[in-house]
């Protein structure tokens, strides 16, 4: 999978020093395989929770981290929508939040 984009994983990770080796660990996975549906995520990735087709989010460091992503299966392409703690995702609204491109 393509993912779009690294550089919003790294500036998460230098506010947040402990979820680099987690993330930069869900960005190799992530970039070597190629999910063809939201079932087959599923069954590879037990703990990600779909909302809808194609909008996913992931766990990151445990409980700690939520990674939102949105998954195009058919171009083989990977959103990065939201990353933050588990506080902040529980009081964003996921399945309305879009995409902000980065400076």
């Amino acid at each position: 999978m393509r993912i779009i984009s690294r550089k919003t994983l790294k500036d998460f990770w230098e506010k947040h020093k402990d979820s680099e080796i987690p993330l930069k660990r869900w960005y190799q996975g992530t970039k070597h395989i190629n999910w063809k549906s939201p079932n087959e995520l599923k069954k590879q990735v037990g703990d990600a929770s779909i909302i809808y087709n194609k909008r996913v989010v992931f766990n990151i460091k445990g409980d700690n981290y939520r990674l939102v992503a949105d998954i195009e299966y058919h171009i083989k392409l990977v959103f990065i929508i939201w990353i933050g703690t588990h506080d902040e995702y529980n009081k964003v609204n996921i399945k309305n939040t879009s995409y902000v491109k980065s400076n």
